[in-house]
């Protein structure tokens, strides 16, 4: 035992003397480097607390309208107030899911005759990408005039080989807002329209892009819900120019062609088109949502994926409600292709149910229709989420129409996706767990920037 000892403490002084002269600097020096890095994490959350707050409007805005949506001069308020174009005589043809929309938007580039305007967020390698370069290859190739913007983002996904079929075939194709070192600034800035136009004849705008989980009759969670409308008539051209305001931005050297204007038949309902690009405060969008929840006598009735409100939108719900209005709101449930921004979004529900707004989830798969009715007459469509990235940051392209029988259309499809949605409850809503009010707070603050 002894000697036992005696090895183990010369082998003990022989450690501490070979390690001795080097602990003090190690330990130093890694106290050091922690604490550097404790430093850095600091100045970073500093940074994004305060870019988030400087990212949360300063204003809200509290606006009601003067005239009721279901009166014969309101669609020519909203329009005097949103600095557009009023046109009838427009026919719309609501497409519900794939299945309808991706065959009625390939027989119009199939048919296409003089050319193809087409601006898309997403545009990812699939049997759909498959389908639609084949088709506007095809129609470049036959002499069709094919410009095309995609973006940068939202389109990295877009196969190399598709974009060199396409601009052999003689397409033009632009890449929205491509980061650069020296434009880092404007990175969050995307165009998020959706826009098909053929011939200056035949329009489409909605929610879908260009991928597969589009594909189908949402009949799982791998096959999205959505909505498009097929247009015709003179508002047609002004969905167009939405397009040329992105390509004149991306594709340098343009000149873009619209069909004059052609004499209106003063049958159908009033339309307008609507875009939104970034201010930092609010747009035409923005005050066009709320000017239609103002101009709300009877009921609001809006599907959206990612609804974040912020203070202007809580007023003028409160403000309906306060006057006899009934909403209801429809959105993604937890089959969602972003659970942070669904955090964000559930964080104020509570306000709002208790408000009197009446909340649904979608349950069989993610809900992506973005539609918005008044009243049962006064309804709008296209690419526009009910959040502050459509509203605020994104480009985005709206079709607003006062008529009953499209608003009857869309409200047969928003009572159809009630039947598989499930209905909050206030009581029960407050009764989910710590963790899922921390993960919706926390979240909540990057509300500004989703």
């Amino acid at each position: 035992m002894a000697i036992a000892g005696s090895v183990v403490s010369r082998v003990r002084n022989r450690a501490k003397n070979f390690n001795g002269p080097d602990i003090a600097p190690a330990t130093s020096m890694a106290r050091s480097a922690v604490g550097k890095a404790f430093f850095v994490l600091f100045i970073a959350a500093a940074l994004i607390t305060v870019f988030l707050m400087l990212a949360q409007d300063q204003v809200t805005l509290k606006v009601r309208s003067a005239v009721g949506a279901e009166e014969p001069r309101h669609a020519a308020y909203m329009a005097g107030l949103a600095g557009a174009a009023l046109t009838r005589g427009n026919d719309y043809d609501v497409l519900t899911n794939g299945d309808q929309i991706f065959p009625a938007m390939l027989d119009a580039i199939r048919g296409a005759r003089r050319r193809i305007s087409f601006e898309t967020y997403i545009y990812e390698s699939g049997t759909v990408a498959d389908q639609f370069t084949s088709a506007l290859e095809a129609a470049a190739r036959r002499g069709v005039r094919v410009n095309l913007v995609v973006d940068s983002v939202g389109g990295s996904g877009m196969d190399e080989t598709h974009i060199a079929r396409l601009t052999a075939a003689g397409c033009r194709l632009a890449q929205f807002n491509a980061p650069t070192w020296y434009s880092l600034e404007e990175f969050n800035y995307r165009t998020h329209r959706k826009i098909l136009v053929v011939d200056g004849e035949i329009g489409f705008s909605g929610g879908v892009g260009i991928a597969d989980h589009w594909l189908g009759d949402a009949q799982d969670k791998d096959h999205w819900r959505d909505t498009q409308v097929r247009m015709r008539g003179p508002v047609v051209r002004l969905v167009e120019a939405g397009f040329y305001e992105n390509f004149i931005e991306t594709a340098g050297e343009v000149t873009p062609e619209l069909d004059d204007v052609v004499a209106e038949p003063h049958t159908g309902g009033a339309s307008m088109v609507i875009r939104s690009s970034p201010t930092g405060g609010s747009n035409d969008l923005k005050r066009s949502y709320l000017l239609s929840i103002a101009s709300a006598r009877r009921s609001v009735d809006i599907t959206t994926p990612y609804f974040i409100t912020d203070e202007s939108s809580r007023w003028a719900f409160k403000d309906a409600i306060a006057r006899g209005v009934k909403i209801r709101i429809l959105v993604e449930g937890d089959i969602t292709d972003a659970m942070p921004v669904k955090y964000a979004s559930r964080e104020g529900y509570d306000l709002l149910l208790e408000m009197g707004v009446e909340i649904y989830e979608y349950q069989p798969t993610m809900m992506h229709t973005k539609t918005f009715i008044v009243d049962g007459t006064w309804s709008t469509f296209g690419s526009a989420n009910f959040d502050n990235r459509s509203l605020e940051l994104n480009d985005e392209l709206n079709v607003a129409v006062s008529s009953p029988a499209l608003a009857q259309r869309l409200l047969e499809a928003f009572e159809k996706d009630l039947r598989t949605s499930s209905r909050l409850d206030l009581q029960r809503w407050r009764q989910r767990s710590i963790l899922q009010k921390s993960r919706e707070v926390f979240w909540s603050a990057f509300g500004e920037v989703f």
